[in-house]
């Protein structure tokens, strides 16, 4: 059974720095693109980065610059380095990856961790 494990979550003080880590373990063929989202309470889930299996990223326009996806293939790990982290920047934060197991390509998601940044 696929998993994946979110961590790296916490409290935090503005223009502080975390670092999120999501490991996927399980039977796991090959990733394609893995993601970090976000939800903030009362909000809707939304998209902050995004890293293809090549190594390419986008992201959201409120955390360019100061955000930075990465991924250990060989361990299946991704990574959101989070710097100079504003208030609004407090939600769950969830991992999201496409991969090909013994079921197929399915899209997989993380059980969140939560980051709390206070002014």
């Amino acid at each position: 059974q696929v998993q994946l494990v979110e961590s790296g979550g916490g409290l935090v003080q503005a223009g502080g720095s975390l670092r999120l880590s999501c490991a996927a373990s399980g039977i796991i063929f090959r990733i394609n693109a893995m993601r970090w989202y976000r939800q903030a309470p009362g909000k809707q889930r939304e998209l902050v980065a995004t890293i293809t299996s090549g190594g390419s990223t986008n992201y959201a326009d409120s955390v360019k610059g100061r955000f930075t996806i990465s991924r250990d293939n060989a361990e299946n790990t991704v990574y959101l380095q989070m710097n100079s982290l504003k208030p609004e920047d407090t939600a769950v934060y969830y991992c999201n990856a496409d991969l090909l197991g013994l079921v197929g390509y399915e899209n997989y998601w993380g059980q969140g961790t939560q980051v709390t940044v206070s002014s």
